[in-house]
């Protein structure tokens, strides 16, 4: 037998070191974090804002943050879900919804930072390339940078699509075209790339999911009714999309303030097992036992338990 040199030793263990938990469970990238929030000498404990986009199984979620030694601050943030007060009910996962979302946190941040009026932003959605620092104006504009942990930014994916609703939002992301929908690269060394920015509008306003919803509706209407059972309980169809994200980013623009539901005012009244409500409404939920209680319960466990066994030996 050859001999096979043992690498994995005492020292090899002694010098081991655990990756961070939040790197072991696949939630940050701790490298480009740190690059991100890393800051020059002269500059230390000057605010570096981040732009996070994380999505979810059913929503995407747009945060303005800063990094400080106690951890993250918060300074405005909106979710695909507040888009169903703006008129988007449904579809709350797509590249059209992401755009929304981005342009709501944007404009949210902007408000918050007394910048809404100064800095308007992009409000004639074409998808052509628009940089809000290109702008002549008294006052800079505000500056964040792109987090999107630890997914992959490959060409056309829907944290673009956030990242294009903010810049347009009248935040200032430093970016380029050549991840967006549209952008094809230069074939020859030393040709210009191009952009085509009706195909980014397209994806905008949801041409993509209208040509698919149209495409199951012809060729599998039952399909069609289990794909998209939440756009028909909501009556909307293909033709409607594009008026409905067309009129939502209207309205965030028109106020984006978060709005939290209203309290009913509804108290509970407890009594053993029974919960019952100021309106009436009853449920049962189990009390938690005491620690007599429960040393009690175990006692009368062991002796049943005790004599079954003697009538099993009788």
């Amino acid at each position: 037998m050859a001999f096979v040199k043992v690498l994995k030793n005492a020292a090899y263990f002694k010098r081991f070191q655990v990756a961070k938990r939040r790197r072991r469970e696949g939630k940050t990238d701790f490298k480009a974090r740190q690059k991100m929030v890393r800051q020059d000498k002269n500059k230390f404990n000057n605010r570096k804002y981040r732009l996070v986009v994380r999505f979810t199984n059913s929503r995407c979620i747009c945060q303005v943050a800063y990094a400080t030694i106690r951890g993250d601050f918060v300074i405005a943030s909106a979710s695909s879900k507040d888009l169903t007060h703006f008129g988007i009910p449904v579809g709350h996962t797509n590249y059209a919804a992401a755009y929304a979302t981005g342009l709501l946190c944007a404009r949210r941040v902007l408000k918050k930072m007394e910048l809404a009026d100064t800095f308007k932003g992009k409000e004639t959605l074409d998808g052509d390339e628009y940089h809000v620092e290109d702008e002549e104006g008294e006052r800079r504009p505000f500056k964040c940078i792109l987090d999107v942990g630890i997914r992959t930014t490959c060409v056309g994916a829907r944290m673009w699509g956030a990242l294009k609703g903010a810049v347009d939002g009248g935040l200032h992301v430093p970016h380029s075209t050549k991840n967006f929908p549209g952008y094809k690269p230069a074939e020859d060394k030393g040709a210009e790339a191009e952009y085509d920015a009706e195909t980014h509008k397209a994806r905008i306003f949801g041409e993509h999911v209208k040509e698919y919803m149209e495409m199951l509706q012809e060729e599998d209407p039952t399909k069609y009714e289990a794909h998209f059972a939440k756009f028909v309980a909501n009556d909307i169809d293909a033709d409607k999309l594009e008026d409905m994200y067309g009129e939502a980013h209207k309205k965030i623009r028109e106020n984006p303030s978060f709005e939290p539901v209203k309290k009913k005012g509804i108290t509970w009244a407890r009594k053993g097992n029974k919960v019952t409500s100021s309106d009436g409404k009853d449920v049962s939920r189990s009390t938690k036992l005491t620690f007599k209680q429960r040393r009690e319960k175990v006692r009368l466990k062991i002796e049943a338990a005790q004599a079954k066994m003697a009538a099993d030996d009788e």
